[in-house]
């Protein structure tokens, strides 16, 4: 089975920059649609950007879009999310996900692995 583990999470102040990462080990990255969510307590799990098995399809939700961008380099099977202009609303726990299907979805239930989640905190 595929093992997701990330790293890059922590504390930032409004308006900075942070870069999560996302490793893969016991399968072949480029098999595998990513996607990263991200989820509060008491909240439905939200969809947050997704990139087809090559990365040259991607997706992003409203609400980070032209702020996030992710990408992925299969050949060191790693996943990545650029978060640029971070808000206070941004804070959650951040989590890497694979789908074995070419173009990612925002239905978290459709993927197959996760990883552990990181903490994502943006103060103001």
């Amino acid at each position: 089975q595929v093992q997701l583990v990330e790293s890059g999470g922590g504390l930032v102040q409004a308006g900075g920059s942070l870069r999560l990462s996302c490793a893969a080990s016991g399968g072949t990255l480029s098999r595998y649609a990513m996607g990263w969510f991200r989820q509060t307590p008491g909240k439905q799990r939200e969809f947050v950007a997704g990139a087809s098995r090559s990365g040259g399809n991607t997706a992003y939700a409203d609400s980070v879009k032209g702020r996030f961008t992710i990408s992925r380099d299969n050949g060191k099977n790693m996943v990545y999310l650029q978060m640029n202009g971070l808000k206070p609303e941004d804070t959650a726990v951040y989590y890497c996900a694979a789908d074995a299907q070419l173009l990612p979805t925002t239905l978290g239930r459709e993927y197959d692995y996760w990883g552990q989640g990181t903490q994502v905190t943006v103060s103001s």
